[in-house]
Parts: structure tokens; C-alpha cells; sequence
């Protein structure tokens, strides 16, 4: 079974259940596979969020951090990258975006878009492509 860490600063506010519902179908999805852990960092400064992140990080996983300067990949790209790995650490920071540090610290950069997201729809979006992942790798009918 493969491990994904999902390391994130903020939640979903109580207002937002349908963030919540979302992520929680696509975890039940893949979890026959994949162990997925969310692991929340509380919202502050970038440079407190960074220590934070950095602190959770598993030794040994490929650490993957999503910011608007990474690769783009298109989704079979992306299934080969998630697929090398037993075990990986996404990052996905707050408003403020990742520190210079936690970039660092980073094996690799992705970029989800040219667009910005807020961090919680950024969750959302990498829940979806690492089950679009799974059936490319599987050859489930999901991916077209």
C-alpha cells in the first residue's frame, strides 16, 4: 500500500462541508491503495508555517511541494512521478503561499496551474489528480 501525506497550513472552515465531503470521497476512493493522511498546520505567518511544515515532514518520502512556480505535468506524467515512489509528501501552504525554506526542502515543485487556487480547492484538485493517477496506472475508465 502506498502512503501519501497531504501537509497543509488551514482547514476547512465549518462553512465550507462540501471542501470536506469532497476530499473525503475521493480518500474512500483511493483507499485501497493508498493510505492518506491530512495533516493540518494552523494558519499564521509564512515563516512560522514553514518551521511547521518542515517539522511534519517524513523522513524518507519524496516531498512534493505545490507552488505556482513548479512543472506542470500533464496527468500521465504525473501518475509515472506518484508511482516511483512508495510513500510522498505533498505540501500545500496557505494564503501566503510556501516559504523559501519549505521550497528548498522540497524534491520537486508542481504547479497545478497558471491559475491560483485557494489552498483548500488546491487539496480538492490533488485528491482528484491522484485518483486520476491511480486509474492510469490501474487502467480503471475514469481517466479520458
Amino acid at each position: 500500500m502506498r502512503k501519501i501525506n497531504i501537509i497543509y497550513a488551514g482547514g476547512f472552515k465549518s462553512s465550507e462541508k462540501y471542501y470536506r465531503e469532497i476530499t473525503g470521497e475521493y480518500t474512500k476512493r483511493l483507499s485501497g491503495d493508498f493510505k492518506i493522511e491530512n495533516i493540518e498546520i494552523k494558519e499564521s505567518d509564512l515563516k512560522t508555517e514553514g518551521k511547521k511544515i518542515i517539522e511534519k515532514l517524513t523522513p524518507g518520502a519524496f516531498k512534493i511541494a505545490l507552488c505556482i512556480e513548479g512543472k506542470k505535468l500533464p496527468s500521465e506524467a504525473f501518475a509515472s512521478l506518484l508511482y516511483k515512489y512508495a510513500t510522498a509528501d505533498f505540501i500545500i501552504g496557505s494564503s501566503h503561499g510556501l516559504s523559501d525554506e519549505v521550497k528548498r526542502s522540497a524534491d520537486y515543485l508542481l504547479s497545478l496551474s497558471d491559475m491560483t487556487f485557494t489552498h483548500r480547492l488546491a487539496r480538492v484538485i490533488l485528491l482528484e489528480q491522484i485518483y486520476r493517477a491511480y486509474t492510469i496506472e490501474t487502467g480503471k475508465t475514469y481517466h479520458k
